[in-house]
């Protein structure tokens, strides 16, 4: 008997949360990038963001998540601090739906007629666990199935509430657990309860039901329930805290801001009770709490709490940026890698856009690489070094955490477009790489020439300037065109990329009669046929990346480099032909 009594309510427990898990999940699935989405575009307009934050928790039954959410959209750069905070706000008042559902249940609530009798929940789960085995297990729809698997979870919710209460009834004549429930009139040890249970099953709707089931033995005062409801919503932001330790320290000021309002609000709202109690001396004070009082107090303490921190949500952020301090960064290139976060797996095309956010950065760092090592080879300037270890270290890291992260997102569920997008990109990644593997070869060049103190002659350096500004160019020209999906800017880099072909052999020859003629010595002969090697191979891998542009934008084409790069050579149309009339002009007249 003792047993059963322990296993009953653990077992009802288990139903609850996991009716709760598959419900959230399955309505995640359904509304997919749609959900995620309108989160994105949520304005700075803190009435619109709190009315979304609150309409996304009422569907999804879960502050935590609809936070974890937020976390990982600051994380990722798609909304600011500014727009997080409304959600927040309204995610503590959408995370009071789940109570008022379970309230339904409540003595006289719905008594009086067949048709309400059938929607109070602990009768209606049967049905709705019935339609949606059916729905999950026989519908030919992924999105009926997605319905049935919410119906499921909805209905396997509110049968985990029917048996907890089942199993607390016998409790209420037991001395031992009246008793208990008296120390909890104690403001901070009800607090301390509610914390620490919520913390531990990372859900304040599942912790609330709890109480709402053992409220039914009518063992819980107002006084002991008040508290421990203020402890709850602490508890909740353990969960948003942990999904911000691996991210950057924006998304950790968002999951502050979480904390401060729950923690902030619960204090305020104690002291306001309390010292009204003291004043007042309210009538239901010590008077036994149902599951509609719990769930009213729940909503009132998020209502009222929100309403009145909007007018300060500013000193929210002041203060979740004074506690994580962001140090400034003199390089704007770099992008977080955090971005890549695995919570947008679930929404894969917003997953690609964190990836090509990244991408780019990675042409920009490397064009920024390029940029500094030319003006040192051609101009004499002293490159930045640290800033160039920080983008090359940059680009190895983004290279490699891309790869792996790139695995994860499921083709599946991609779109056609969105396919094309995914091979563009796995296969930018490692031609963005290897520029700034190239400029990193051209910084050694010069570096071990100063060393050494070996310089070029006047010709040699004029010549070098030529190659390294069509070198520049045609980086700039192919980042430019990956970013904006410039198919037409992608076209002129083939022909750019065929002048600087044609400059290398113009230089190679020129420089070997130098060397012939004792004009150039070995010293700096063998540098200088290194230094017009590498720009012709960052060449290359921009012209890789204009094709991979051009074959994006084709929608006659699968994505196959070899048979597109075929197809580009039979058609060397007069627009080819003008370009690179137009490149021969400006750099390949300069050097022959």
């Amino acid at each position: 008997m003792d047993l059963l009594l322990i296993l009953k309510p653990l077992g009802g427990l288990g139903l609850f949360i996991y009716g709760m898990l598959t419900m959230g999940a399955a309505l995640e699935k359904l509304a997919g990038e749609k959900l995620e989405k309108t989160l994105e575009t949520v304005t700075s307009n803190i009435f619109k963001a709190v009315g979304m934050g609150a309409l996304v928790t009422g569907i999804i039954q879960s502050s935590a998540a609809t936070t974890v959410m937020v976390v990982g959209f600051v994380n990722a750069g798609l909304i600011n601090l500014r727009q997080a905070v409304g959600i927040i706000m309204g995610a503590n008042i959408g995370t009071t739906v789940t109570a008022q559902l379970l309230r339904l249940d409540s003595s006289g609530t719905v008594e009086g007629s067949l048709l309400l009798q059938l929607l109070k929940p602990s009768v209606m789960a049967y049905a709705l666990v019935a339609v949606g085995a059916w729905l999950f297990m026989f519908a030919k729809k992924r999105k009926s199935r997605d319905i049935g698997e919410i119906l499921l979870g909805l209905g396997v919710l509110f049968i985990g509430m029917s048996i907890m209460e089942t199993a607390m009834a016998p409790l209420q004549e037991l001395p031992w657990f009246q008793q208990m429930f008296t120390l909890f009139t104690n403001p901070v040890l009800g607090v301390l309860v509610g914390l620490v249970v919520t913390a531990l099953i990372q859900s304040s709707s599942a912790s609330v039901g709890i109480l709402q089931a053992v409220s039914a033995t009518g063992a819980i005062s107002y006084s002991a329930a008040i508290p421990i409801i203020m402890g709850q919503n602490i508890g909740t932001c353990v969960t948003a805290l942990l999904s911000a330790l691996g991210a950057n320290k924006n998304a950790k000021r968002a999951a502050m801001i979480h904390f401060y309002f729950n923690l902030i609000g619960s204090i305020f709202f104690i002291a306001v009770v309390y010292s009204l109690q003291a004043i007042i001396h309210f009538d239901f004070w010590d008077a036994p709490i149902g599951k509609a009082g719990i769930a009213n107090f729940h909503a009132a303490f998020n209502i009222i709490v929100t309403l009145l921190f909007l007018p300060f949500h500013n000193l929210l952020i002041k203060m979740a940026e004074k506690t994580i301090k962001i140090e400034p960064t003199d390089n704007a290139v770099i992008e977080d890698l955090s971005r890549l976060d695995p919570r947008f797996y679930s929404s894969p095309a917003v997953a690609l856009d964190q990836c090509d956010k990244i991408i780019v950065s990675m042409g920009k760092c490397g064009l920024q690489n390029l940029q500094m090592v030319n003006a040192a080879i051609v101009e004499g300037t002293p490159p930045h070094v640290e800033t160039f270890k920080d983008n090359e270290s940059f680009l190895d890291r983004a290279e490699a955490r891309l790869n792996s992260y790139m695995l994860g997102i499921k083709e599946d569920d991609l779109s056609e477009n969105s396919r094309k997008d995914y091979s563009e990109m796995l296969h930018s990644i490692g031609d963005f790489e290897r520029v700034g593997d190239y400029a990193e070869n051209l910084l050694e060049f010069y570096q071990d020439m100063h060393e050494r103190g070996t310089v070029f002659s006047q010709e040699a350096i004029s010549e070098l300037r030529v190659m390294s500004q069509a070198t520049e160019e045609i980086v700039a020209m192919t980042v430019q065109a990956y970013e904006n999906d410039d198919a037409a800017l992608a076209r002129q880099v083939e022909p750019l990329e065929e002048v600087i072909d044609a400059i290398k052999e113009a230089l190679k020859s020129r420089h070997i009669s130098r060397l012939q003629s004792g004009i150039c010595t070995v010293n700096t002969g063998i540098p200088f046929l290194d230094i017009i090697h590498n720009y012709e191979k960052i060449s290359d891998h921009c012209s890789n990346v204009a094709v991979y542009v051009m074959m994006l934008a084709d929608v006659d084409h699968t994505f196959d480099i070899h048979e597109y790069r075929k197809v580009l050579t039979e058609l060397r149309t007069d627009e080819f032909q003008a370009f690179t009339s137009l490149y021969e002009n400006k750099y390949l007249s300069k050097v022959i």
